[in-house]
This record gives structure tokens, sequence and C-alpha cells, in this order.
């Protein structure tokens, strides 16, 4: 009897783990591939001594696109100031000037502000942007969050919230943004505000960092973080966007090997499933948003945008690439 009992157990696993491996197949078979392509632009390319790094979301205002970005004398982000500058095209770009300067002395962002995203909203643009307090030298560890500035116009000025940081890292020391966030991308979604972000825990490695979301009723907050952080456990820079009637993102380099270099979909903005393998990047973009933030509900996928890039012998620059949504 007792013999019988282990057939009829290991049977069962045996079909069982037959079941799973029809199930990943199949999946695997629906997994559809992006391709991606680069441009060099003009105007906020390669430049000898000049950093600009971490563009935001690209938007259109009557004929002209627009673009934010950190901009500063080193190659990382963490003594920077929030530049912009303006196209007709997406390849010739005009640097227009600086949009917000480091904090005063002593407060939250007085050693950079870099990481800028914008989102349009009741009329106002609203620039979201990550700040940290500490000069970048040895022994640097950043301490950053997330701010917000508005204005009536995408040329400024801005101004900023007096409720600055509108998020912050978790007190926590177990969640998974205690250390730090950054990097806003905004959805307007279900009469809400969606702000995307990364986070990373205290004591873990910018290998580590997870993606969550904070959610608002009006564009200037409060946001509140969803309570099933984490939403995506993986991605070094944030590039969401509303898609049909859910939200996609990208993940680059950053995370557990089933989720590097794809599309992530989900229907409900919190729980994401691999769609798309992509070739080639973008690992640290924003993407041209051409619903210019409605929550329309039926949302294209994005066909192009501006990213990072560096070489050996430069400082990191912007470049502009295309996605191709081919099988």
């Amino acid at each position: 009897m007792m013999q019988k009992v282990k057939t009829f157990r290991g049977i069962l696993r045996l079909m069982f783990s037959i079941f799973l491996l029809v199930t990943f197949k199949i999946e695997a078979q629906n997994i559809e591939n992006v391709t991606v392509t680069y441009s060099v632009v003009t105007g906020i390319g390669e430049e000898e001594g000049v950093m600009r790094r971490d563009p935001s979301d690209v938007i259109k205002v009557n004929d002209l696109y627009y673009v934010w970005y950190s901009k500063g004398p080193i190659k990382t982000g963490y003594d920077a100031t929030v530049w912009y500058a303006t196209s007709p095209d997406g390849y010739q770009w005009t640097e227009k000037g600086m949009a917000l300067a480091k904090g005063k002395p002593g407060s939250w962002e007085a050693g950079s502000v870099f990481t800028p995203n914008i989102m349009v909203a009741e009329g106002k643009y609203w620039l979201f942007y990550t700040g940290t307090s500490k000069k970048y030298g040895k022994g640097f560890n950043p301490d950053s969050k997330i701010g917000l500035a508005v204005s009536n116009s995408p040329d400024g000025p801005w101004e900023r919230l007096f409720t600055n940081p509108i998020l912050s890292n978790s007190n926590h020391p177990e969640d998974f943004d205690s250390h730090l966030i950054d990097d806003a991308c905004l959805i307007a979604r279900n009469n809400q505000y969606w702000l995307y972000y990364k986070g990373r825990k205290l004591g873990e490695s910018p290998h580590y960092t997870k993606m969550g979301v904070a959610i608002a009723n009006k564009p200037e907050g409060p946001y509140v973080k969803y309570n099933g952080n984490p939403v995506i456990k993986g991605g070094h820079a944030v590039l969401a966007w509303p898609k049909g009637k859910g939200v996609a993102a990208v993940i680059g380099k950053t995370g557990p090997d089933e989720l590097l270099r794809a599309v992530l979909y989900s229907d409900d903005g919190f729980h994401f499933k691999k769609t798309h393998h992509v070739e080639n990047g973008p690992d640290a973009g924003g993407a041209y948003r051409s619903n210019n933030f409605l929550d329309a509900g039926d949302a294209a996928p994005i066909n192009w945008g501006v990213e990072i890039e560096s070489t050996d012998t430069s400082l990191p620059f912007l470049h502009r690439y295309d996605l191709n949504w081919g099988n």
C-alpha cells in the first residue's frame, strides 16, 4: 500500500514538473522583442568638461519638445543642478538654462539637485527632482529624497513647494527604500497621480535597487506609498508609462536575471509581468509622452526618448533612442 502511495506521489510530481515546463515554454513563446536604435543629438550631447545625465520624460509644448536633465562638472549626479533644453525635432536641441539651483545651505537639497522629471496637470507644469543634503566627496553616502517645483510655463520660473521633500526614504530599516529614494516618474491614472520611484535598503548595494509607487489625489500630493511596495524587484532607473489601460516599465541591467532587459506590464499598476525582451537598452532614459499625461485609459506604447550615454574618455552626455516594437 505504501509503495502505491509513493508511486502515485512520484507521478504527481512528474506531472507537475511537466506542467511547469510547458507553461514556461508557452510564456517564453509569447515574449516579443523590442529593438533599440540610437542617434547623436546636438546641443546636449558630448561636451568636454560637462556632464549631462538623468533626462526627464519629453513633452511637447506648441511646436517644441522639452527635456530636463542633471548637469554638472563630474561624472555622478551628486554635484549637479537641473537644466533644460528645447528642440523642434528631437535631434537638434538648444540648451536654455538652469531650471533649478541647489537648495539653501543646510537644507535637504543643499548638496545636489538632479534626476528631474516632468508632469503636466491642471494647466501647470510640475517638475519633480531628487535632492541630497551633503557635499559630494570622499566617504559620501547619499541621503536622497524627492522634491517638487511648479510653474505656469515649461520655461519657468519654478516655485518649490513648501511641503518639500514630498517623498522621503522609509524610517523602517527593513523596508526596501530605507536608505534612499530617487528617480520620480509620473502617470495620471484613475483620476489620481501615480509616482513611481526607485529605492534602496540600508546596507544594500545599488545592485539591489527596486521600484515602488506612491499615489496622490492632487499633483502636489500628499503622495502615499503603496503598502505592497516594492512593485518591481529591479531597475536602476525608472522608465514607466501608461500603456492601454495599464502601466508598462523598462528594466535595464539592474535586478534579478528574469527581469533584466525587459518590458514589464501591469493591468493594475502594482503586479507586473514580462511581455517583451529588449535587445540593447535603454538603461537610463526618459520617454516622449505623446498623450501629455492625459488620463485616457488607452495610451499607446512609447516610441522614442532621450537617454544617458558615456565613453571611456568623456563625462556622461545625452543621446536619442528609438524603439521598434517588432516581434
